[in-house]
């Protein structure tokens, strides 16, 4: 009896999106949402006990587009030798930022430090 060879567990990406993405094949075209492992997001989590000001906002924001620097010369490093790229410039309040890429280009995102996860851009629709 022939088994097939278990793939490693990826747990930057959901069973079931990984499965779609194996269906398309390595130079297909997908847009993602990626996740950035950023340590300001662990701290900023952790200090979150009661509603924080404007201006104390305003700077947790600058200092996550500060920390993902590092994170996004990886991401377009990797983007640019899987012809993909951001779709936004900077990332948003959550450490996000959504991204066009070849499948291949996926998975050797979800293989970087920089990327804690990486969610399938879905359409929303309407329930009748």
């Amino acid at each position: 009896m022939s088994r097939k060879k278990a793939k490693p567990r990826n747990d930057k990406i959901s069973d079931d999106f990984a499965a779609r993405l194996e269906r398309l094949g390595p130079r297909r075209k997908v847009r993602a949402i990626v996740i950035l492992n950023l340590d300001i997001l662990s701290r900023a989590e952790k200090s979150t006990v009661r509603r924080r000001s404007h201006s104390s906002r305003a700077a947790t924001m600058n200092q996550i587009r500060r920390a993902a620097a590092q994170a996004l010369t990886d991401v377009d490093e990797i983007l640019s030798r899987h012809m993909g790229r951001r779709l936004r410039k900077t990332p948003d309040a959550l450490g996000s930022i959504p991204v066009e890429t070849t499948t291949a280009g996926i998975a050797a995102l979800a293989a970087s430090k920089h990327v804690r996860a990486i969610l399938e851009d879905q359409a929303i629709a309407l329930i009748a």
